[in-house]
């Protein structure tokens, strides 16, 4: 807390914001390089279905983290703020790079029925009571979010984005099997890598605030 003594009310958001442009153009980076392989034809790069299904939905899902991690008040531990603000930039970042693939093969960025792609989710969704993609949370979950403030604030913030991330990852193993392009998968194996070292981290931080996480998705 004494860390944040004088310094500008206006700071973090502009750190964030200059790292979200750089990841940002990192992701128009990585469609401009699968715009100049489609060109040559060499390769031959095509978005199957698959592709545009997970690209569409994991896009819709990282949002809802994106929102979950700007939910989280100002007054938790700073090593919990970090953290936010990580996702916030990293998610940002994988967003840019799926819609670029979307809007460069003239996909919309929503998929009119989401989840298709993922084989057998239908069956998951019933027994979540209409979950729309896994570890989603409720908007009453977020909202109640919002109007809690410390510790408390702390402990619900990771229990709803470890079920988050544990239901990214799911999507994310689903679709290295379920993709065609490579370029699709390598990033599908990064999220893996990413979240689920960050749930590790998240699930330590929750035992140390004597709660414990939700249901996995």
């Amino acid at each position: 807390m004494g860390s944040d003594t004088g310094s500008s009310p206006f700071r973090r958001p502009l750190v964030l914001l200059l790292c979200a442009v750089l990841l940002g153009a990192g992701g128009v980076a990585a469609g401009m390089w699968l715009q100049s392989v489609r060109g040559t034809g060499a390769v031959g790069v095509q978005l199957s279905s698959a592709d545009v299904g997970f690209a569409q939905d994991m896009s819709v899902h990282h949002e809802q983290a994106v929102l979950i991690a700007q939910t989280l008040p100002q007054d938790v531990d700073p090593q919990i703020r970090v953290i936010a603000d990580q996702i916030v930039v990293a998610q940002t970042s994988e967003i840019a790079t799926m819609r670029g693939w979307l809007n460069l093969f003239d996909e919309s960025f929503t998929a009119a029925h989401p989840m298709q792609w993922m084989h057998g989710f239908d069956h998951v969704m019933s027994e979540q009571g209409g979950a729309p993609m896994p570890g989603m949370a409720s908007t009453s979950e977020i909202t109640r979010l919002a109007g809690l403030h410390g510790a408390d604030a702390e402990a619900l913030f990771l229990q709803l984005m470890i079920r988050h991330h544990q239901g990214g990852v799911d999507m994310a193993e689903a679709a290295i099997h379920a993709v065609a392009s490579e370029p699709v998968r390598r990033v599908a194996r990064g999220m893996i890598r990413d979240q689920s070292n960050e749930i590790a981290v998240m699930t330590a931080l929750l035992g140390t605030r004597d709660a414990n996480p939700l249901p996995h998705p």
